[in-house]
């Protein structure tokens, strides 16, 4: 193996000699959009280069990509799922038991509870704060006696495999900002996903599928009018091969999988050869690193003809599992069936599943939409965990259950009669399980109104930094230089939260 230094002038001479051919319009258009196009050379496969605690680590080693230094420890996670639920599901009314609210029930919220709490323009001007109960009993499930609505009955069941954070926090009040917070690190769009991040640091464990795949749905009447935006996954920054591949809920997975008719594969495969060498010819004249990129993804179409077919496939799916995801299983673009891809994405060595549904923002709909919402995703969701547990994935895979943030513990509308919870960052809950995460335990805690964090605070860097630690990183350490600066997922914020680690 060359040494670091010997790796460096490889990279040297290959720049130099790139730019060298270089007409200076090619090159002004090339540099144009940014530094970091500068360092192409250190973008090649293969000329990945050890970097220090707090520097640029561009590159990619050789086989299945990843850094040449990572991951920085051994990770209790291989593999992640996040079980994105868009919108905003309630804390109040599904996690987080709070006896006063029926106490107080119709009463306004008293102002020293409230304090000068950010809210959302739709009740930042209310003059009354009337504090609603729960609108379904809690009851407590599993040995380890989780507090859970009882609108959580399967997810009740698998209570002693659960991490249950009731202390998050955002400063984000809005939907499309809350999740570009958590899944980017910044309000803002441009930066790398956290998937994008995972699949830059750690490579792939499969040639077969994407490193990091997304899919869609929504509740079944639409009432979430939330969108979802390609950069939830995009890589920003990041060299493009690193962004989430979108599987698609309506038509084929992926689209244009099968060949035209009268092309068979052995022709679909010369076509591509013939590609390859034109690109890898414009590769050698001008060094922009995505056509790297567009000559990978070339390859991956070409094999995922092969392999997506088999993933969805269910043929080999016992009827107990099926079951198990409930009535939707097999209904494509459903929640559940995406959950049981996700599954089947897992095993085939996926190293990283965003699955997001929206349906979660009940702004006047709370009484009727919410056991609605919980009866099409709760079932799904714990599936999920029993399934990679039957089948021993679960040690080894984080699944997160989160959202850009939780609901307000006042009503929502007339004072009187309150229909529904408007948004609420300044607390909220999360659960997670396997993956080195803590079983059966709660962390974190509330006030009497859900309102105001009392014990283990967790803001939302401080969980990308958790994440990112079961995975095998160190959050400080995983950077990348752009623009004059050294970016990593978690900005300049985070600390692991050792006290949900096992």
């Amino acid at each position: 193996m060359k040494s670091s230094q010997s790796e460096n002038n490889m990279a040297d001479d290959t720049s130099s000699s790139i730019f060298a051919r270089q007409r200076r319009r090619a090159f002004l258009q090339a540099t144009s959009t940014g530094l970091g196009t500068m360092a192409l050379a250190s973008l090649l496969p293969g000329r990945g280069v050890a970097a220090p605690a707090g520097a640029a680590q561009p590159g990619l080693s050789a086989d299945r990509g990843g850094l040449p230094d990572l991951p920085h420890f051994p990770p209790t996670a291989k593999r992640v799922v996040v079980l994105w639920q868009g919108g905003g599901p309630s804390h109040v009314d599904l996690f987080d038991p709070k006896p006063a609210l029926a106490q107080f029930a119709g009463q306004d919220i008293p102002e020293s509870v409230r304090g000068t709490t950010r809210l959302s323009t739709m009740s930042s001007g209310y003059q009354r704060w009337p504090a609603i109960p729960a609108i379904k009993p809690f009851r407590r499930y599993g040995q380890a006696g989780l507090e859970l609505s009882e609108m959580l009955p399967n997810v009740g069941s698998i209570a002693d495999d659960l991490c249950l954070v009731r202390s998050l926090h955002t400063e984000a009040v809005n939907h499309a900002p809350g999740v570009t917070y958590f899944l980017t690190g910044a309000q803002v769009p441009g930066r790398p996903s956290l998937g994008a991040w995972l699949s830059y640091g750690l490579g792939s464990e499969t040639e077969d599928l994407p490193t990091f795949v997304v899919m869609t749905s929504s509740d079944r009447g639409k009432t979430c009018g939330q969108l979802f935006f390609d950069y939830y996954w995009g890589s920003g920054f990041l060299p493009s091969r690193h962004q989430g591949v979108r599987f698609r809920n309506t038509g084929d997975l992926v689209p244009y999988l099968a060949n035209p008719q009268g092309v068979s594969p052995a022709a679909r495969r010369d076509l591509l050869d013939d590609i390859g060498a034109l690109n890898e010819l414009s590769f050698q004249q001008f060094g922009d690193p995505e056509i790297e990129t567009r000559i990978a993804q070339y390859e991956m179409a070409f094999r995922m003809q092969t392999s997506v077919p088999d993933l969805v496939d269910f043929a080999d799916e016992s009827a107990e599992t099926l079951a198990s995801y409930g009535p939707d299983a097999l209904v494509k673009g459903t929640y559940a069936n995406n959950c049981l891809i996700a599954r089947r994405l897992l095993e085939r060595g996926v190293r990283f599943v965003q699955l997001m549904h929206s349906g979660w923002d009940q702004h006047n709909n709370l009484y009727s939409q919410l056991e609605i919402q919980c009866q099409d995703t709760e079932g799904p969701s714990a599936a999920l965990v029993k399934d990679l547990k039957q089948r021993g994935l679960l040690d080894d895979t984080l699944v997160v259950w989160a959202a850009e943030f939780g609901r307000t513990p006042f009503g929502q509308g007339d004072p009187a009669k309150p229909n529904g919870r408007d948004h609420f960052g300044r607390a909220f809950s999360w659960w997670l399980a396997g993956g080195g995460v803590k079983p059966g335990s709660v962390y974190g805690a509330t006030d009497d109104f859900a309102w105001n964090i009392t014990e283990n605070p967790v803001h939302v860097h401080d969980m990308q930094a958790t994440l990112m630690h079961l995975c095998g990183i160190d959050h400080t350490r995983l950077t990348y230089r752009y623009q004059g600066r050294q970016f990593r997922l978690t900005d300049v914020h985070g600390e692991v939260v050792q006290g949900i680690l096992k």
